[in-house]
């Protein structure tokens, strides 16, 4: 016979099986057996609807797979930084047009900017300074998520937040309707585009040639046209001296 199977000794062990289960629920190891969260389905628009796949590249032009995989947050912090770097970009392309005619600031004794700026006075580095900290406090108050109220929150945007919204519209030309509101979006994406490249060539230009855009606008301009200008000028000079 076998002592073990006997009835009582079947109970126990029931009871043990059953004991053994119902703790291993509490259990470390049960706690890494738990089953994995779903991964997040792919979203059915590119860049989960978020203007800006417009021509010439519409279509999702993504050459570095930079969302491949991306979150919904993810991306919309990648449309933070980029709506964020063009709208520094436009005023930078500004500036480097404005600069070589108007300089207030600036000794205007010619030279590309990035020999002007040393020369500003210390307090006026202090004021810009001053208020590149306030405009950034300001955005980061209005779009981040506080860190401090827990570790999702590092580097997180807020829920509710949507990139570039800073609430600042003091002239009144966000429109009501979302479909022209959408188009003023996607031309505000072009043109800081666009900006960033100029403002990337413009140093560049500068940095090689240690030359103003301007005078180098100008030097090529003579380049490409030169000839055809000096011929103008001479047919003109001499229909001049054949009038009589």
């Amino acid at each position: 016979s076998r002592p073990w199977m006997s009835p009582p000794n079947l109970l126990y062990m029931s009871l043990a099986v059953v004991a053994t289960s119902a703790l291993s629920a509490f259990s470390p190891l049960a706690k890494a057996r738990a089953p994995a969260p779903k991964l997040q389905e792919p979203p059915t628009e590119f860049c989960y609807g978020l203007p800006g796949n417009i021509a010439p590249i519409a279509g999702g032009w993504d050459p570095a797979n930079l969302l491949g995989g991306a979150s919904k947050d993810q991306v919309y912090r990648y449309r933070e930084a980029e709506i964020t770097h063009c709208r520094v970009g436009m005023l930078a392309s500004a500036g480097f047009l404005v600069q070589e005619t108007f300089h207030p600031l600036f000794s205007a004794d010619g030279g590309p900017a990035i020999e002007q700026i040393p020369k500003l006075p210390p307090a006026l580095w202090f004021l810009m300074t001053l208020g590149i900290g306030v405009c950034e406090a300001r955005r980061i108050q209005k779009g981040w998520a506080n860190p401090y109220e827990g570790m999702e929150n590092v580097q997180a945007l807020k829920p509710d937040y949507y990139p570039g919204d800073l609430g600042f519209d003091p002239l009144g030309l966000k429109p009501s309707d979302p479909a022209e509101f959408r188009r003023m979006q996607e031309r505000e994406l072009s043109n800081g585009r666009l900006a960033m490249l100029a403002a990337a060539g413009f140093l560049a230009q500068e940095a090689v040639t240690g030359k103003t855009w301007g005078a180098e606008d100008n030097a090529f301009t003579k380049f490409l046209l030169g000839g055809y200008f000096s011929q103008e000028a001479t047919e003109i000079a001499r229909d001049s001296l054949t009038l009589p």
